[in-house]
């Protein structure tokens, strides 16, 4: 076994059950994300779908302000150009 392989000491394999073989490969090959979030992060969001909320949240914040940007960008090109 490689020395990498091996458990801590305060782990003993009769604590952790049986493995089961493929048991979330079905999940898995549908594209599930697994995100270890910080202590903080997890305090402020204790469930999957405040996580998702939150982040769909910030999604549609940020496909406002990325339009917004564009559009006085043009108009300050626009404005320019009339210049000339």
């Amino acid at each position: 076994m490689n020395k990498g392989d091996d458990m801590r000491e305060e782990y003993k394999r009769e604590d952790l059950g049986k493995g089961v073989r493929g048991k979330y490969f079905s999940r898995y090959s549908k594209g599930t994300n697994l995100v270890l979030l910080s202590d903080s992060v997890a305090k402020a969001f204790p469930t999957a779908e405040a996580v998702n909320d939150a982040l769909l949240g910030l999604l549609a914040l940020a496909e406002k302000t990325t339009r917004i940007t564009r559009q006085s960008t043009r108009t300050l090109r626009d404005k320019a150009a009339q210049r000339r």
